[in-house]
């Protein structure tokens, strides 16, 4: 071997091209050309543009080599200005010249320059077009989804010859499959009669990406050689069109062939195993994954969080991701989710904050989600906190931020917010109407529910399920039975939405709210299925309200058939038979409920004051401030009755004397509550209160006589709805 190769193949392999230099200029006086360019490409590669640099231009006869190896470097290195005026500067070019030219273009993302380079390149003349030009630029087609420019480019590979080329069709493939067009990428994979596993492992993404499962899943099995990434390609395809159990079985199937597995593989298993609640699965995963490399991938960490969460494991989710060693925004993200979606509403408010000590910047999802956990626990004052901290980022301009936001609002009884921040976006989807129509409909203003629907249809906006619960579950509380009766009858045949247990319960509350039992009843035997215990429950309440103990007994032993445990049946019929003065019957019930170890839910009422919680029970006296509480409600009390307030004794499930009644509903939790507010929350605020239980008719009628009293605006929100009271009135009409 020469000196000069054997200094080449140093240049290959060593990665200290300097140290090489040093003994080239000590070895020769006049080093040759190949041996030089052996040296810029050595320097090219570790990245040391300016030393490949200095060598050319000490070159005394650099030849197209040496020119196009420098070009090349400014390419891969994104240097797009060097890389021009050294393209310009050459004295020669050829087809290795244009290809780099255009290959730094394309793999910078610019489509414009690409395209007027390429063209400059077929206006040449002075050689034929080549697959890797070709190549090239399908792939930047592909990349930046411009299907004019792929079909462009088709039609040159077509006329040149080069449409049975692997190297050409598995760019042109992937091209069309991207873009929707999946009949020609079909085409394409046809023609080219000596095909590579890429070319299968692209037409099988892209058919599952258009829905087309059957022709991939057929490509799939008749596929010799199948690798790794074609067994994730399906089951990442089956997970992503909801075929979750076939991506679970597929996987074990890839277990049992030793296929490597990566993080894709993992990370869309793990999302099957979540979307279909498949815990077992979901764990032997996980298993599996501690057995890799896997296992400290923040990838999958993430999906395993995820994956956990939506199987409702939420302690294995916090360990998960207690031990991931990384974290970033998607990890953060997917606990604070699933804190929210599992009603861990005030650990996702923590979990944010905790996520930002660590210095991580949340992005439009996470800063969403933590939004709409706050809505869930009503907090206005630190929704509005994070309402800020959405105008300052930028990130109220996503419209995930802005519809948590107007979601917000409308949960904490703010609707005129929700409103204006409504108008205010400058871009709406069928999620921000559904959101206020939901929010109208749960402060109970029907009419302006219905019109926004109404609005929204007229829009071209179209509502799902959960808009329909809304405008159906305002229509209830305002007693608008035909008209709540016209738009459940519109979903089905006007808008083909198929009625799920929510809608049908909307309209056993219809029906039952307005007294019209008999009719809840026959609804209820011509249903599809069975009422779910919401819709047997609303059904049970308004026999109660309107002392019907025939059906009220139906709805009671069918709730108990559903759900043995579940107190409602027992309270609520309780109720009917107090109304009817039948002891007895109430005490039979109460032995009953003792009997199978069941017990009331106590019902508790909670108010914030200065970033704190104030949670009350019934006759609670364990608050630091109760001396003052029941001595506001004494003074409320008194002016109430000269108002011309009266207890409503059929609030009480008890055999009691009537002093002992009056004394037991003078002391409900919310009562305490409102006395609370009314003695710290300054004047011209309103009171905000939340009820784990529906009010009773006694606290809703002394709330009025109280805000009328009182001159203040007092909020209530229970398990139904809101209730704003004001100048003795109710928003509800008192129709609850």
């Amino acid at each position: 071997m020469s000196l000069s190769n054997h200094y080449c193949a140093l240049l290959k392999h060593c990665h200290e091209a300097k140290k090489v230099h040093c003994h080239i200029i000590k070895a020769f006086l006049n080093p040759e050309t190949f041996l030089l360019n052996n040296l810029i490409s050595a320097y090219a590669k570790f990245g040391s543009i300016t030393y490949a640099r200095r060598v050319f231009d000490q070159m005394p006869q650099p030849n197209l080599y040496s020119w196009n190896t420098l070009l090349s470097c400014y390419s891969k290195l994104a240097r797009l200005s060097e890389m021009e005026r050294v393209f310009d500067a050459m004295p020669t070019r050829d087809v290795v010249s244009w290809n780099s030219l255009i290959s730094g273009y394309a793999g910078c993302g610019f489509l414009v320059q690409s395209v007027k380079a390429y063209n400059l390149m077929l206006n040449d003349g002075s050689f034929n077009l080549n697959r890797i030009a070709l190549s090239t630029m399908l792939i930047l087609a592909s990349n930046q989804g411009s299907v004019r420019l792929g079909r462009q480019i088709h039609g040159h590979v077509v006329k040149f010859g080069f449409h049975s080329y692997v190297f050409v069709g598995s760019p042109l493939v992937d091209m069309y499959s991207k873009t929707g067009f999946i009949l020609y990428a079909r085409q394409a994979f046809d023609e080219v009669p000596e095909k590579n596993v890429v070319m299968f492992n692209t037409l099988i993404a892209g058919l599952m990406r258009c829905g087309r499962i059957e022709d991939s899943r057929k490509l799939f099995y008749d596929m010799q050689g199948k690798d790794s990434i074609s067994w994730t390609a399906m089951i990442a395809g089956f997970t992503q069109n909801g075929l979750d159990r076939e991506a679970i079985d597929l996987f074990r199937d890839m277990r049992l062939e030793n296929m490597e597995m990566d993080q894709y593989t993992f990370g869309s298993v793990l999302t099957a195993c979540g979307g279909i609640v498949a815990l077992r699965e979901g764990k032997q995963a996980h298993a599996y994954i501690i057995r890799t490399d896997y296992q400290d991938n923040i990838y999958v960490g993430s999906a395993l969080v995820d994956m956990y969460c939506k199987c409702k494991s939420i302690k294995s989710a916090e360990t998960v991701f207690r031990k991931m060693t990384r974290k970033n925004v998607v990890s953060w993200t997917a606990m604070l989710v699933g804190y929210g979606q599992n009603g861990y509403s005030e650990e996702a408010v923590k979990i944010f904050c905790d996520m930002q000590k660590y210095g991580i910047g949340p992005d439009d999802f996470t800063l969403g989600s933590v939004i709409s956990s706050c809505a869930n626990l009503a907090s206005l004052e630190e929704g509005a906190q994070f309402h800020g901290r959405a105008l300052v980022s930028g990130l109220i301009s996503f419209v995930t931020v802005s519809n948590a936001l107007v979601t917000l609002y409308g949960k904490c009884g703010s609707i005129e917010n929700s409103h204006r921040l409504f108008g205010e976006m400058s871009f709406v989807d069928e999620v921000s109407w559904t959101a206020l129509v939901s929010g109208y409909a749960q402060f109970g203003n029907a009419n302006e529910t219905i019109r926004l629907f109404e609005s929204m249809l007229a829009h071209g906006f179209k509502p799902d399920k959960v808009t329909f619960i809304g405008v159906l579950s305002a229509c209830s509380r305002a007693g608008l039975v035909e008209k709540g009766n016209q738009i459940f009858e519109s979903m089905f045949k006007e808008h083909k939405i198929i009625p799920i247990h929510d809608h049908f319960t909307c309209m056993i509350d219809l029906f039952s709210r307005a007294g019209r039992l008999e009719e809840a009843r026959n609804f209820i035997n011509k249903m599809p299925f069975s009422p779910d215990a919401i819709g047997w429950a609303s059904l049970l309440s308004s026999c109660r309200f309107y002392k019907n103990m025939e059906i009220g007994k139906w709805a009671a032993e069918s709730l108990l058939k559903l759900e043995p445990h579940n107190t409602a049946s027992y309270i609520l019929l309780s109720s009917i038979y107090a109304a009817k003065g039948k002891w007895e019957e109430v005490a039979k019930l109460r032995k009953g409920m003792r009997d199978k170890g069941l017990r009331k839910e106590p019902g508790c009422s909670w108010i914030k004051y200065k970033k704190q919680v104030h949670v009350f029970s019934a006759d609670d006296r364990s608050n630091p401030y109760s001396d003052q509480i029941y001595s506001e409600l004494e003074k409320l009390n008194y002016k109430m009755v000269q108002e011309g307030y009266k207890p409503d004794m059929d609030s009480v499930l008890h055999d009691v004397e009537d002093s002992e009644k009056i004394k037991m509903l003078n002391h409900h939790s919310e009562k305490l509550a409102i006395a609370f507010g009314l003695i710290f929350i300054p004047p011209g605020l309103p009171i905000r209160i939340v009820k784990n239980l529906r009010v009773c008719g006694d606290c809703h009628n002394a709330t009025k006589y109280i805000s009328k009293i009182t001159q203040r605006e007092i909020l209530v929100r229970d398990t139904a709805r809101f209730h704003l009271f004001k100048d003795g009135t109710c928003s509800c009409g008192d129709f609850w």
